[in-house]
């Protein structure tokens, strides 16, 4: 059963009643640019096929209703939050992503009441945006009821990056978790098929063909099942690290700094903080060098980047775990073309680019050396590039 048909016999046995409708969202991969997009820099991410799916009906009485369906099958419901009421630190739990997705709608005009019920399959924890994808779904849900789909022909709609910046500030003011434009935006905008290159100051978005079968490639995720959280300090002291370097070096964001301008600028900063400048004037520069790859069709030629990606995670923002570096060094032990963790860091997901015909080895080392260290078997399975948001067919 799809999250969405799933979403939809879970608002049956909630409410007795069909809902309005369904709008789901994607999990993401960032093949590559990691902590770069809070900086003003550039993101290479792709939308996973695991979703997120909202069920939903409007009410006329300004509440917000939420329950979500669990792994276990198990409804958990939120209570009745009033949509006026709402500001930070009024909701905590899982139901301060929804109901903060409610508060900035309501600040845009957008205040009706609605009964939503949620389920999907992108794993919780993992480093693939399931808060985003809750979120984004949730989003889309309200602005449903409201009349406004993101495709349709009424003119007030908002635009797809323009939901992102709303969903970003739920989840940096409400939630309290200092997120970035990356997940939210490859969520909203990615296509089947395709990574979404993004530069994050500008906006501008351009759609990379990243055909992996065409070239006999695979994109294998190895979920650690070590769980991670925006919400908790390493993520945030790295950001506010990388924001006191660039008002050190006299620049908007660290994007400003250029590899050959890098030297200079480590020279006139802290100790602390050059490691720090270093991951991300250098992984801008390998998401560039990766997409120029990726345009000439050259898909096999990118492991290097996503080598020295994890490195510079590992070395110098120091965000990878014990578990991160076992599954990205067993996969390249074991004939992988590149691997590097992906997301936030602090747990969650590893990712290896792997020919067809070397991915059950990849798989079975990897298996094989968690096994032998005494750690949980990681989740594997293989990232098929697929489309962003949208509505879902009742």
């Amino acid at each position: 059963m799809s999250p969405a048909s799933e979403a939809v016999a879970a608002f049956r046995t909630v409410h007795g009643t069909a809902p309005a409708g369904v709008w789901s969202a994607p999990g993401r991969v960032n093949l590559i640019g990691e902590h770069t997009d809070y900086n003003d820099g550039f993101v290479l991410p792709f939308a996973l096929p695991h979703r997120l799916a909202a069920a939903a009906s409007p009410r006329e009485d300004g509440v917000l209703s939420v329950a979500t369906l669990g792994d276990d099958g198990q409804l958990q419901r939120s209570g009745e939050l009033k949509i006026a009421d709402l500001a930070p630190g009024t909701v905590d739990g899982w139901a301060a992503y929804p109901a903060g997705v409610a508060w900035v709608l309501r600040d845009q005009g957008f205040a009706n009441g609605a009964d939503l019920v949620i389920a999907g399959d992108v794993p919780s924890g993992a480093g693939l945006s399931s808060s985003h994808a809750l979120e984004c779904a949730v989003s889309l849900a309200l602005l449903g009821l409201a009349g406004l789909e993101l495709d349709g022909s009424r003119a007030e709609a908002p635009t797809r990056p323009q939901v992102a910046r709303w969903v970003q500030r739920s989840e940096n003011d409400f939630v309290g978790a200092p997120t970035g434009l990356l997940d939210q935006t490859a969520s909203l905008c990615c296509t089947e098929s395709h990574v979404l290159f993004l530069d994050v100051r500008s906006g501008e978005q351009e759609q990379v063909p990243f055909g992996l079968a065409e070239a006999g490639l695979q994109v294998l995720i190895m979920d650690t099942r070590t769980k991670h959280s925006h919400a908790e300090g390493g993520y945030g002291e790295r950001r506010r690290g990388t924001e006191r370097a660039a008002e050190l070096l006299g620049v908007k964001a660290l994007r400003d700094v250029t590899v050959e301008g890098l030297a200079d600028a480590l020279d006139r900063l802290p100790a602390d903080l050059v490691p720090l400048v270093r991951h991300v004037v250098t992984e801008n520069q390998r998401v560039l060098e990766t997409v120029e790859l990726l345009r000439a069709g050259r898909l096999a030629e990118i492991g290097p980047y996503l080598d020295a990606s994890h490195v510079s995670m590992r070395d110098d923002y120091r965000i990878s775990t014990a578990e991160l570096d076992l599954a990205v060094d067993s996969a390249r032990a074991a004939g992988a073309l590149g691997s590097r963790m992906t997301g936030g860091g602090f747990g969650g997901s590893a990712i290896a680019l792997v020919r067809e015909a070397d991915l059950e080895r990849v798989k079975e080392a990897v298996e094989a050396a968690y096994e032998k260290a005494g750690y949980r078997r990681p989740r594997m399975f293989t990232a098929v590039p697929s489309r962003g948001a949208g509505r879902d067919e009742l």
